[in-house]
């Protein structure tokens, strides 16, 4: 073992750790207080279920859209400058859609959030792969349970303001300064400078050439292992949207439970994403992540699937906390199987990964919107016990249990 894997994080690099938690907070927290005012915000925009669905789709439509200049800035500005001022952009573009009084309104503002939030999130964990190389050991998990979190505490201030007959206005001002605020705060802490010298440090560190990569041409294997991985990753984020467009909706609606009772769907999803993520290292490393997903798609299929089958508030919610549980490990199981899939040029499975994935947040809405109107939003949410059954048959492709 090298000096440098036993030596302590230094003052500033601890400082950094902390100050990259803070970004992964805010940014979790505050899409999520947002998500409960839908029903809302849907009511008073006099929205079916299509057009809400196609309304809400704009935010994955955006990060779709904005994906790629995510990496062109950070080289440009520095990862940490990026994903504060993204941030604060992010903020004010849940304001706008709370304060919309229009469907295309709401939609655009939807979509300027969206394309702000997906440049915060490869900036944050640009910054927290640099932090991450500074330590000599693996820190990245901490961050995305962090984010759990974040959204955790955002879904019940929401509830809370709800509950509180606070105007949806002046509930969504106050979350974009105090989490504004927060992230500026954690800019001062932050690595300084670009980027731009730890990729070549890295690759220097792997005997590769940064300014002469060696070509390498994907084999059809190494094609239909990368698809799979793609669609595992990409059923997650259809759990996810399940419960961030359609829970308070699902809960309030068909299941007539309050405004702040509806809350508890998201909730309790995105917590129980959390508890998955806390145990997931553990658990991939006694079981394998291919047992890990198996496990957790079966817990997606059969929680989701009983909560509809027997519908009731209690049980829904429940149901949301075991997709949320089961969809836990899947996204950084499939990109770190990607980041290692033969003939591929460095980062680039990660990087196919993490863009065709955001489909599913774009696909979702629209989809189960239109299956809502056609039969019923319970139909719909069929969606979840669906996305459970393709990890279960897909699985395959992810690692064993390394002996």
């Amino acid at each position: 073992m090298t000096l440098d894997a036993l030596r302590r994080p230094a003052r500033a690099e601890r400082r950094a750790r902390v100050a990259v938690a803070v970004l992964f907070f805010t940014n979790g927290a505050l899409f999520a207080n947002l998500l409960p005012r839908y029903p809302q915000i849907k009511a008073d925009l006099q929205m079916g279920n299509a057009t809400y669905g196609l309304a809400v789709a704009a935010f994955p439509a955006g990060a779709i859209a904005a994906g790629l200049a995510a990496g062109i800035l950070i080289r440009r500005l520095g990862s940490a400058r990026v994903a504060v001022a993204s941030t604060l952009l992010t903020g004010a573009g849940i304001l706008a859609a709370a304060l919309a009084d229009s469907v295309a309104l709401f939609a655009g503002a939807l979509f300027w959030a969206g394309a702000m939030d997906a440049i915060t999130d490869v900036a944050q964990n640009a910054h927290g792969l640099r932090v991450q190389r500074r330590y000599g050991r693996s820190i990245i998990n901490s961050f995305h349970a962090i984010w759990s979190i974040g959204a955790v505490t955002g879904g019940s201030m929401a509830a809370g303001a709800i509950a509180l007959g606070l105007h949806r206005g002046a509930h969504l001002a106050i979350s974009a300064v105090v989490f504004a605020a927060a992230a500026c705060v954690a800019l001062r802490f932050c690595l300084p400078g670009l980027d731009t010298e730890q990729v070549a440090d890295a690759d220097a560190a792997d005997g590769r050439d940064p300014q002469h990569p060696a070509p390498r041409m994907p084999g059809s294997r190494t094609t239909c292992v990368l698809a799979a991985l793609v669609l595992i990753a990409t059923a997650s984020t259809l759990v996810e949207d399940a419960g961030n467009s359609w829970a308070a909706l699902y809960l309030s609606g068909s299941l007539h439970a309050s405004a702040a009772l509806a809350a508890s769907g998201y909730i309790a999803l995105v917590g129980a994403q959390f508890v998955g993520r806390l145990a997931g290292d553990r658990l991939v490393d006694r079981f394998g992540q291919r047992a890990v997903a198996r496990t957790g798609g079966l817990i997606a299929a059969a929680g989701m699937g009983i909560a509809l089958a027997v519908p009731t508030v209690p049980g829904t919610v429940l149901g949301f906390a075991a997709a949320g549980l089961g969809v836990a490990t899947l996204v950084p199981a499939a990109m770190h199987e990607a980041d290692e899939l033969p003939g591929l040029k460095p980062g680039s499975g990660l990087t196919v990964v993490s863009w065709l994935m955001r489909l599913g947040f774009l696909l979702s809405p629209p989809v189960v919107g239109l299956v809502a109107d056609a039969a019923s939003l319970r139909v719909g949410l069929l969606v979840v016990p669906a996305a459970g059954i393709l990890v279960l048959s897909l699985a395959g492709v992810l690692q064993t249990r390394r002996r």
